[in-house]
């Protein structure tokens, strides 16, 4: 009983990140006056903030973050993609913003971008 009680209490603090796989083409690229690459897929309602092409990107509910040299990489691939029309198969998206579908984004939220193939 003791044990069940731990495990009831520890499991009441946890904190669920979101994780999320969207496609599509590139709808919008951007780049905010805080210095945060914005991308919105097809698939996608509202443009999501997913690095800093100037620092080290950090959003919470991941334990890890994007460098600003993948984050330039990443936007060359992205506008590459949004000129020549071609889709972008799978974007894995982390963190504590990340909604449950990919067209329930709140605007203005922050991700991760785990790894994207097109």
């Amino acid at each position: 009983m003791k044990k069940l009680i731990f495990l009831l209490y520890f499991m009441s603090f946890s904190v669920t990140a979101g994780t999320l796989t969207c496609a599509g083409t590139v709808e919008k690229i951007g780049l905010h006056a805080t210095d945060s690459l914005m991308v919105r897929l097809s698939s996608m309602n509202t443009a999501v903030f997913v690095c800093n092409p100037n620092a080290n990107w950090v959003v919470t509910g991941t334990s890890y973050q994007t460098g600003a040299e993948t984050c330039k990489v990443m936007m060359s691939m992205f506008m590459t993609a949004k000129a020549t029309g071609k889709s972008v198969g799978s974007v894995w998206f982390d963190g504590d913003d990340v909604p449950e579908n990919c067209s329930s984004w709140d605007p203005w939220k922050r991700a991760n971008v785990r790894y994207f193939l097109y």
